[in-house]
């Protein structure tokens, strides 16, 4: 029997719950197929470019219309068993269904893509970076309940991927081994009432070096390459550790190209960049806004040896106020959260004018958004690469790599 349609509901081009087959085009940034009918968009998650579907409509908005998978009729080569059975109901992963190397490639077009509808830019992008392990390499998990739990009733996992709702995730197989080990006893802990809840809550594994801490507010340690860092386990610190060291390489590697005899590390958090990249430059400089980052950065300096470090409380209001130089005289490193730079920031960077800028980004639409304004403010892309933190999600970490027009250099790695 059809069911009847929501009050809200559009009624064209299609019906509610009408039947359509399509050919699969292309995938959005999101992760979902896209194709068209006489020329109208429609969007069918789970499909993959290349192949013929059925597709059950759903959602009719003004230009698009939006469909749920109802069956491959022509499935694309890149087509793979995904290795949780979940997948589709929880909506963590998007990509589990697509081969590897084809995530790959898809991601590396995403931010093609991305970079000339957002920023204007026609810029080669390199292939994106994969991931050594693409199953078991999250070392940090949050699962969460949306009210008290209620015996072995209550659902603890994550978002569906078709609602709001919480959908029971008893493992996850992007998690590392040491947090599906250990995730069961804490499940458990909270549907006995052993862990008191009045309404719903996250739970937080985070796992350093085979031994997971479940306090969010206590301090860990993590190796990235030859270096040890502190950091609060609760707060943000880079899920994929097979990846890292090479990002990090990556990333101090473009700094250096520039020929800068100090780097800046902007949005330093606990200091990653400043001290890995301490022993290249005369000096390094991290600023962070966060005090209690700042101290545990200053410890992490400490911690590694690295002498020619200092780090600034800065203040949004001048944020390379504390900075003893020209900007001609450094390379900066930015690596914001995924909402970006704001504009303020941003003002004070063009005014800084440091020779090169690396910008690293978890969220490359905002990313392109500040390019657009670094674009316009003197600065040239002159490199591009993504790396695949975040296998079998829609995620991208994305590293440009911007001279300053008056003082150009290549980028490259030594």
């Amino acid at each position: 029997m059809t069911r009847k349609p929501p009050r809200n509901f559009r009624p064209e081009p299609f019906a509610y719950h009408e039947e359509v087959e399509l050919r699969v085009d292309t995938l959005t940034n999101l992760g979902v197929g896209l194709g068209r009918i006489d020329g109208w968009v429609v969007m069918v998650p789970y499909a993959l470019p290349g192949e013929q579907v059925r597709a059950r409509i759903w959602r009719n908005k003004a230009n698009y219309s939006e469909g749920d998978l109802i069956e491959v009729l022509e499935a694309s080569p890149d087509r793979v068993a995904p290795g949780c059975a979940l997948f589709g109901e929880c909506g963590g992963c998007q990509y589990q269904h697509l081969a590897y190397p084809a995530q790959l490639e898809w991601k590396t077009r995403q931010i093609g893509e991305l970079l000339q509808r957002l920023a204007g830019l026609e810029v080669p992008v390199e292939s994106c970076a994969g991931s050594p392990k693409t199953y078991g390499y999250r070392s940090k998990l949050t699962p969460h309940f949306r009210r008290a739990p209620e015996g072995d009733g209550t659902a603890i996992g994550f978002q569906r991927a078709d609602s709001r709702a919480v959908i029971d995730v008893p493992a996850c197989p992007i998690a590392s081994e040491a947090i599906n080990a250990a995730l069961p006893g804490e499940r458990a802990a909270v549907k006995s009432g052993a862990r008191p809840f009045k309404r719903g809550g996250t739970l937080m594994l985070r796992d350093v070096g085979g031994r997971v801490e479940t306090d969010p507010a206590a301090v860990v340690e993590e190796r990235v390459g030859e270096f040890l860092f502190r950091f609060v386990a609760g707060e943000f610190f880079q899920n994929n550790p097979h990846v890292l060291p090479r990002m990090v390489d990556y990333v101090l590697g473009e700094a250096r190209a520039a020929g800068a005899p100090r780097l800046v590390d902007a949005y330093c958090g606990v200091g990653v960049f400043a001290i890995c990249g301490a022993r290249h430059f005369e000096t390094a400089h991290g600023i962070e806004i966060s005090a209690r980052a700042v101290a545990l950065a200053r410890e992490n300096a400490e911690l590694n040896g690295a002498v020619n470090v200092s780090f600034v409380e800065g203040t949004a209001e001048r944020i390379f106020g504390g900075l003893a130089f020209p900007g001609a005289e450094c390379a900066v490193i930015l690596d914001p959260p995924r909402k970006g730079c704001d504009a303020f920031f941003l003002e004070q960077l063009l005014a800084f004018a440091p020779r090169a800028i690396v910008y690293v980004s978890c969220g490359p639409d905002t990313q392109a958004r500040d390019l657009r304004v670094l674009a316009a403010g003197g600065y040239r892309v002159t490199r591009v690469q993504p790396f695949d933190l975040f296998p079998h999600t829609r995620h991208i970490e994305n590293v440009v790599t911007l001279a300053h027009e008056g003082g150009i250099t290549k980028g490259g790695m030594e």
